[in-house]
């Protein structure tokens, strides 16, 4: 797919507002592509006229030549292709807000600069830390590193093959970063940015992103499916399987599990097979596999708490909106913006990476079902103040203000 766009028509009065929203979908869809449709639709639903255009890793080959990946690295770093695209439909449907959310690998920051010059202001969800970090997630070797932040070309990153597990390809994510560094894109062509926490906020800051530009909006659930009133027992992990969400903590810790409590897990992933190996001798440990969004929910209604053992500083996992929204307490590691995400009110913390941590947090919350009762409670409240579908809305159509007003100051200022 070279560029999918859809829409609502044009035309739009009073207070609405015409929005161009810009994505590029992962092969393995994931929290960023429920967040991009989710914005949508509550867009449209509130009355403002949306049109979208996507782009899909699904288009990359899995064989390229040597000529087509050397295309593709230049393409990453900015892609006059691209930028060609937004120009044409900026000027054939003139939108107020450009809103990205992932432009890697084939859209590349060339579109903001192209959506400026044609007097739209632009706005960037950064879902993750890829502005600071070649693989994303500022993680390696089974802990946190930072050590790319704030450098103007990352070398760590490439010396460590962080991208993929290839210096090459990390090597294109590192040039494409240090070309937009150079000519300073993130600041002249970016009117705003939403990072999902405080703590992501303050990363990116160390990066080198503009301090002023930088709006905190937390991910959220629509529609709402309400506080679960089934009966309650167990635990659940919902997510990839992989060494970075903290699997191999998980498995520990259910090692240790004496209750009887059962330990569910959705989600596949490469740990897939040393997940099962586990169950097998585990009696504590069930595998669930792969749920729809309906059967997650579900699950997460009937369970005594999520549980989120991630080793990685993770973005705002929308397993944890839908806990707080079906009125499930969250067991996570005390790491990054789980950390200020989850607090006492509303769940427990312990030490990432220990699976005697997690196992003693879940003896806790197996001894004391009222008082987990209570903060799954507590989590609702939550859910429904910040959460929700209002209070995103409002927040992102302030974000908008704030872009557009930065966009006018300069044809203010010369007249």
């Amino acid at each position: 797919m070279t560029g999918e766009r859809s829409g609502d028509g044009a035309g739009v009065a009073g207070g609405q507002l015409r929005v161009l929203v810009v994505h590029n979908r992962y092969q393995q869809a994931g929290g960023e592509d429920v967040v991009f449709e989710a914005e949508t639709e509550l867009l449209r639903r509130a009355g403002h006229a949306v049109e979208t255009m996507v782009m899909d890793n699904d288009s990359i080959s899995g064989h390229m030549s040597v000529g087509e990946r050397a295309r593709l690295a230049a393409r990453t770093a900015w892609s006059t292709r691209s930028a060609r695209m937004i120009r044409q439909a900026v000027r054939s449907w003139r939108p107020h807000v450009m809103h990205a959310h992932n432009t890697f690998p084939l859209w590349s920051p060339s579109i903001f600069a192209a959506a400026r010059r044609e007097g739209v202001a632009t706005v960037l969800t950064l879902h993750n830390y890829r502005l600071i970090c070649p693989s994303a997630d500022l993680f390696r070797d089974g802990h946190p590193c930072e050590d790319c932040v704030g450098r103007t070309v990352a070398w760590p990153g490439v010396r460590h093959a962080c991208y993929r597990d290839s210096r090459l390809q990390t090597g294109t994510v590192a040039a494409m970063l240090a070309f937009n560094r150079g000519r300073r894109t993130w600041q002249r062509d970016i009117d705003a940015y939403i990072a999902l926490t405080d703590f992501a906020r303050t990363r990116l800051l160390r990066g080198g992103l503009p301090s002023d530009r930088i709006h905190v909006k937390p991910n959220f659930l629509y529609p709402d499916p309400g506080p679960s009133s089934e009966a309650r027992s167990g635990f659940l992990f919902a997510g990839r399987l992989t060494d970075e969400k903290g699997v191999r903590t998980l498995i520990e810790a259910a090692r240790s599990i004496t209750s009887g409590e059962e330990l569910r897990v959705a989600g596949t992933g490469p740990l897939d097979d040393e997940l099962r190996v586990a169950a097998a001798t585990i009696p504590s440990l069930r595998v669930l596999g792969q749920l729809d969004r309906a059967e997650l929910l579900l699950e997460m209604g009937r369970s005594t708490a999520l549980v989120v053992p991630s080793l990685w500083y993770e973005g705002f996992p929308m397993t944890v909106v839908e806990a707080f929204a079906t009125g499930t307490p969250v067991i996570a590691s005390r790491l990054g913006s789980l950390a200020e995400v989850i607090t006492d009110g509303t769940g427990l913390l312990f030490e990432a990476s220990s699976g005697r941590a997690l196992s003693d947090a879940l003896a806790w919350a197996g001894d004391h079902i009222p008082d987990m009762a209570e903060r799954g409670r507590e989590a609702r409240r939550v859910f429904e103040t910040k959460y929700g579908a209002a209070a995103n809305l409002a927040q992102l159509l302030s974000i908008y203000d704030t872009a557009r007003d930065r966009l006018a100051r300069p044809a203010r200022a010369h007249r």
